[in-house]
C-alpha cells in the first residue's frame, strides 16, 4: 500500500462555506449537545489499492462503478440524538443541517438526494429511481416506498432486443446509450409521497442547498473525476453531458475543477415551487420525452410519452420483516429482490453458529482492527453458500409483483423458516456447492434467463431527533446512467435491469421480462433492524443500514449485518471490513482493495483467499466499490460508520465533552 494525498477535503470546505456561511460547527444553545453539521476534517487515511492493474476488473457485475481506493483507520462517529450518512461529505453536511434545524428524516432525504445529484451524478439523481424504508417513531410503523422506474406503455416484449420486428438489430449505439434503456423516473414522486406523510419543513425550502450549489458551483471530487475520465468517451456522445463533464478538447474535467449547473438549479426551483407536477407534466416532462425519443447520432429512440410521465406514481408496499437471532430485519419487498435475498441469506445462516467464527485482529486501536479485521475462511464460506441459495431463488422468482406473483403469492414463501432450514441443509461445511438450484414450489413454470448486470447506486441513512429513521437506496443504474443529460440531470438506463430475452432457452417466460408499465427487478436493500422483545414483539429501532453496489448490494448488506449482529463489531468496523460474498456462480468475491488482503498474484499469498480455495471456491480479488453506511443506537444517541471505499461521511449533533 502507498499513501494517497486526501484531495477530497480541499474542495469540501469551499462548498460548505457556500452552503452554510461557515466551515465551523453549526451552533446550538442546548446544554445537552452541540450540533456539528459541517467539517473539513478527513476520517481515515486514503491508501492506493495493492491490486495490480491486471486484477482490476471492469466486469460491471462485480464492479458497478470504478474502484477508487480505501481509507484505512476510519473511526466511528458518535452523535447525541440525530445522525446522517451519505456518500459525500457535502450532501451529508447539508442533510445534517436540516436535522439540526428541526427537520425530519423525510426532510433530510430531499436535501441529501438533490445535493448528491450534483456531487455524485455518476450514481444517483432525480432522473432515476429509489427504494425507501421509513420508520415513524410516533406511530411505531415502517413504511416501504417504491420509486422504481417503469417501462413505457408502448414497450413490447422485444423492446430491449432489437430496433423493430422489421429491423432485428440491437438498439444503437448499444442498449444502454439508446433511448430504449430509459425508464420513467420515480425518485421525486417517492420523495414527495414520503414528505407528505412524514415531512415537517416546507417542501420548497428543502431544495435551497442544491440550488445554491448548482448556481454558484462546487469542486469535482477525486471519485467523480476518476469516473468522468473512465466514461469520457460515452459522455462525449451526448452534447449536454459533453459540455458539462468534459473540457472543450474532450478531456475529462479534473479533480478540483468547478462545476456549475444553472439548468439543474432552474429545474429544482420549478419543482420546489410547484411540486413534482413541474417534473412530470410540464416543460421538464416534455424535455425528457424529447431526449428519450431523440435519434441524434443514429441513436435508437425510446417510445416514452408525456402520458407515461404524467401517469407515474410511487407506490407503498408492505414492508418485509423477518427474524434473525434476537432482532427483526426489515427490508424492501419486490420488485426489489434485496429484502428477500438478505432475509433468506440470514434465515439460512441462523442454522450456523457464526458467533464462534469471529474475525481475527479486531481488538485494539490499530488500523487492522479499525478496518474490521479479517474474517475467517469458514465464515466467508458459510455466508457465501447461503447467498448462493438466496440468489438462486431471487434469480428465478423475483419480479414486479403487479405483473408476476411470487410462489404462494407472498414473499413469506421464500423466507419460510421450514423452507430455509431445508436450504441450510444443502450446505456442505467443507466444500462449496459452486452454484445452487432454485427451490421447487410446484407452481406454474417460470423460466430462468441470463442474469442482468446491475450497476451503480448511492445510499442514505438518517435518524432524526424525534426518533424517525430512513434508509434509502437511490440510483440512475450504470455510472452516469444512459449518459444523456436533460435540464441539468442525467437520465437513467434502468430498463437494462429487465431481462432482454423474454423467454428462457426452453421458451418459458422469464419473470423479469419487460412488459408495458412494469418495474424492473432490483437488488437494492435499504434495511432497518429492530430489537425483538422476549415475547416476540418488535422492540426499539437499533440499526439503520444499506449500500450501493448493483447486484452485489445483497452481499454488502449481509456482511454488514453479520458483522454487527453476530460478531459485535462497531458500525464503522462492519462497513470497513473486507467485502466478501457470492451470487449464484462459482466465484466468491474477496475485495482486493482492502489493506488486510494481499491481492498480488491473484491472491495466491493471502491466507483468507487460500483458505477459501481449499474449500472449493473460485475466488476473485477484484476491488469492490461498496458504499455502505450503518447507524447503531447507543443509548439515546447513535454511532455511525461510512464506507472507506467511497467519499462518505457521518455527521450529527456531538455529545458534550
Amino acid at each position: 500500500m502507498r499513501r494517497m494525498r486526501p484531495q477530497l477535503w480541499a474542495g469540501v470546505g469551499a462548498a460548505l462555506l457556500l452552503l452554510f456561511g461557515s466551515t465551523t460547527a453549526c451552533s446550538s444553545t442546548s446544554d445537552e449537545y452541540e450540533a456539528s453539521c459541517a467539517t473539513t476534517a478527513p476520517n481515515g487515511l486514503p491508501v492506493a489499492s495493492g491490486v495490480p492493474a491486471a486484477a482490476t476488473s471492469t466486469n460491471l457485475a462485480t464492479n458497478p462503478e470504478i474502484a477508487t481506493g480505501y481509507r484505512t483507520g476510519m473511526k466511528p462517529v458518535h452523535t447525541a440524538s440525530f445522525a446522517v450518512s451519505t456518500a459525500n461529505p457535502v450532501s451529508t453536511a447539508a442533510a445534517c443541517r436540516v436535522l439540526r434545524d428541526g427537520g425530519t428524516a423525510a426532510d433530510a432525504l430531499i436535501v441529501a438526494q438533490t445535493v448528491l445529484n450534483l456531487v455524485e451524478p455518476q450514481a444517483t439523481g432525480i432522473g432515476g429511481g429509489a427504494f425507501l424504508l421509513y420508520y415513524d417513531a410516533t406511530a411505531k410503523t415502517v413504511d416501504a416506498y417504491d420509486g422504481r422506474e417503469t417501462a413505457p406503455a408502448r414497450a413490447t416484449s422485444d423492446y430491449l432486443r432489437w430496433v423493430s420486428d422489421a429491423d432485428r438489430t440491437a438498439p444503437h449505439p448499444d442498449l444502454r446509450a439508446s433511448g430504449r434503456s430509459i425508464g420513467t423516473p420515480g425518485v421525486l414522486r417517492l420523495l414527495e409521497l414520503a414528505h407528505d406523510e412524514h415531512g415537517k419543513r416546507p417542501w420548497k425550502d428543502l431544495f435551497d442547498p442544491a440550488i445554491t450549489l448548482a448556481d454558484h458551483g462546487f469542486a469535482i471530487s477525486p471519485r467523480l473525476a476518476s469516473q468522468i475520465a473512465f466514461s469520457a468517451h460515452d459522455l462525449a456522445a451526448d452534447p449536454n453531458s459533453r459540455a458539462y463533464f468534459l473540457e472543450p478538447d474532450g478531456t475529462a474535467k479534473p479533480t478540483g475543477a468547478t462545476l456549475t449547473n444553472p439548468a439543474f438549479g432552474k429545474t429544482l426551483a420549478a419543482v420546489a415551487a410547484e411540486g413534482t407536477k413541474a417534473f412530470y407534466t410540464e416543460s421538464i416532462a416534455a424535455d425528457i420525452v424529447d431526449a428519450i425519443g431523440s435519434t441524434a447520432g443514429g441513436r435508437t429512440p425510446g417510445v416514452t410519452t408525456a402520458a407515461d410521465l404524467a401517469a407515474y406514481q410511487a407506490k407503498k408496499r408492505t414492508v418485509l420483516c423477518a427474524p434473525y437471532r434476537t432482532h427483526d430485519i426489515c427490508g424492501m419487498p419486490n420488485p426489489s429482490s434485496g429484502g428477500l435475498a438478505v432475509a433468506a441469506s440470514l434465515g439460512i445462516l441462523s442454522h450456523f453458529d457464526l458467533s464462534s467464527m469471529k474475525p481475527e485482529h479486531t481488538g485494539g486501536d490499530g488500523n487492522a482492527a479499525l478496518d474490521g479485521g479479517t474474517p475467517t475462511a469458514q465464515a466467508v464460506h458459510l455466508i457465501s453458500e447461503a447467498e448462493r441459495l438466496a440468489y438462486a431463488d431471487r434469480d428465478k422468482y423475483v419480479a414486479d409483483p403487479d405483473f408476476v406473483p411470487l410462489p404462494g403469492n407472498s414473499p413469506q414463501t421464500l423466507i419460510n423458516p421450514d423452507y430455509l432450514a431445508q436450504r441450510a441443509a444443502l450446505i456442505d461445511v467443507n466444500h462449496s456447492m459452486g452454484a445452487a438450484a432454485p427451490g421447487n414450489f410446484g407452481m406454474a413454470t417460470v423460466g430462468v434467463g441470463p442474469q442482468q448486470v446491475e450497476h451503480g447506486t448511492s445510499h442514505i441513512s438518517v435518524v432524526d431527533k424525534y426518533g424517525n429513521a430512513a434508509s434509502m437506496t437511490t440510483t440512475v443504474e450504470s455510472a452516469f446512467g444512459s449518459f444523456h443529460m436533460v435540464d441539468g440531470f442525467l437520465l437513467n438506463n434502468q430498463l437494462t435491469d429487465f431481462s432482454a430475452e423474454p423467454v428462457d432457452k426452453n421458451g418459458v417466460p422469464v419473470a423479469n421480462r419487460i412488459e408495458a408499465g412494469k418495474r424492473p427487478r432490483s437488488s437494492m436493500a435499504p434495511t432497518l433492524v429492530f430489537d425483538r422483545e422476549p415475547g416476540g414483539s418488535r422492540g426499539p429501532l437499533s440499526y439503520v443500514t444499506g449500500s450501493p453496489g448493483g447486484a452485489v448490494i445483497i452481499q454488502f448488506v449481509v456482511k454488514t449485518l453479520v458483522a454487527m449482529l453476530d460478531w459485535g463489531l462497531s458500525p464503522q468496523q462492519a462497513v470497513s471490513m473486507i467485502d466478501f460474498g457470492a451470487a449464484n456462480t462459482p466465484i466468491t468475491n474477496v475485495g482486493g482493495e482492502h489493506p488486510n488482503v494481499n491481492a498480488t498474484d491473484n491472491g495466491d499469498h493471502d491466507p483468507l483467499v487460500q483458505g477459501l480455495r481449499q474449500l472449493g471456491h473460485q475466488v476473485s480479488v477484484a476491488p469492490q466499490s461498496s458504499g455502505s453506511s450503518a447507524l447503531t443506537r447507543d443509548g439515546t444517541g447513535w454511532i455511525g460508520g461510512a464506507d472507506p471505499r467511497r467519499e462518505g461521511a457521518v455527521l450529527g449533533d456531538q455529545p458534550k465533552r
